[in-house]
């Protein structure tokens, strides 16, 4: 019996945890599983020791408040995992949490094989922890094509295993199995945190009101409250929990930089990005006085991958509702660009592949004890 311990720290980690979990409780259907994460995970039948609503904490001044509360996570993960001694430790996404378990795993249980599935953006920023994770992991599965020679480039080994977001969504549409019609509908993705919808969401709304004609229709986090969202809507705005089918429906999208720019791309809704940060003059200052400050050009995964500005976005300084406003209406009405970017959307299907993430993870996780 395989002993696996999971963590994952926010809502996308959570699911496509999940989904590792159900591929490797079929190759190994009496392995165990325990870990932190969320709902999805517990309903893949991971007994949870925290629960990601206590863990997904985001900015400077979000770590610094809440502490007390990453504190006692640490605290729960090293107790558990020291009364579990799993066989397999798998880390995914949530680097600064996860990176401290691995160093302290490989200090305390040696003979715990270490794997990071969905490992941080080391090729984005921080790249120094590129040697911390191989020298930390025993395994190290990437999500992104271009991930292996990243790190070939360093002399580390990193492995290609598909997308977990582009397979989640192919198995949406294929359940789908028809083509929805767009609606005059806007859709309004605020992110999965409460410090970051709190941050965005108003001026998301104010620029898509600015279309009056358009249903506004903003899609719920995981784990976040309905009361949570409900100062912030108007009488005629509906909260929903459906986001792939929303983005099905919807003629356009504002969407919180992250993976939902990836899911919404895939989607085919055409979208702008918004991203908030603090001290957002200072920072937008930088971002294009001094370009090599950034290890990157673009700030969303869409942009990212296709290696040029595929969806517009408006981060720091750039996030106003005019400027959001004016992106939604070439949306809206230009169908040439429309066309455009529809067509970048299958360039970006075609480089992430077919390949099956969660099933090609757990046969190389499953074959390293």
């Amino acid at each position: 019996m395989t002993k696996y311990y999971l963590i994952a720290g926010e809502a996308s980690g959570d699911k496509h945890a999940a989904a590792l979990i159900a591929q490797i409780a079929q190759r190994e259907p009496q392995a165990v599983f325990a870990g932190m994460g969320g709902d999805n995970m517990e309903a893949a039948g991971c007994h949870l020791y925290q629960h990601i609503r206590h863990m997904a904490f985001m900015g400077f001044a979000a770590v610094i408040s809440h502490w007390r509360d990453i504190r006692t996570n640490f605290r729960i993960a090293q107790q558990t995992l020291l009364e579990e001694k799993p066989d397999v430790l798998v880390l995914i996404d949530y680097p600064s949490f996860n990176l401290r378990m691995a160093a302290f795993c490989r200090k305390h249980l040696p003979h715990t094989k270490i794997v990071y599935y969905i490992p941080p953006k080391v090729w984005a920023w921080k790249r120094r922890r590129i040697h911390s994770i191989a020298r930390l992991c025993d395994e190290v599965l990437g999500i992104f094509p271009f991930e292996p020679e990243f790190y070939a480039r360093y002399g580390y080994r990193c492995t290609f295993v598909g997308n977990p977001t582009a397979e989640t969504v192919q198995h949406f549409a294929t359940a789908k199995n028809s083509q929805t019609a767009r609606q005059k509908m806007i859709a309004i993705l605020p992110g999965s945190r409460p410090s970051e919808i709190s941050h965005c969401l108003p001026r998301m709304l104010d620029a898509a009101r600015q279309f009056p004609e358009y249903k506004r229709i903003v899609c719920a986090a995981p784990g976040i409250e309905d009361s949570f969202y409900a100062p912030y809507l108007q009488p005629n705005e509906t909260l929903t929990r459906d986001t792939y089918s929303t983005l099905l429906q919807a003629s356009a999208a504002v969407v919180n930089s992250g993976t939902a720019t990836l899911e919404t791309a895939l989607l085919r809704c055409p979208q702008v990005a918004v991203y908030h940060l603090a001290c957002s003059r200072l920072i937008g200052l930088i971002r294009w006085a001094q370009p090599m400050v950034f290890s990157i050009r673009h700030f969303t995964l869409v942009n990212i991958i296709s290696e040029r500005e595929v969806i517009k976005e408006c981060v720091a300084n750039d996030f106003t509702t005019s400027n959001v406003a004016a992106e939604l209406n070439r949306l809206l009405h230009n169908e040439a660009y429309q066309k455009e970017m529809l067509a970048s959307y299958e360039h970006l299907s075609s480089l992430l592949g077919s390949q099956p993430a969660s099933a090609t993870a757990a046969d190389i996780i499953t074959s390293i004890q």
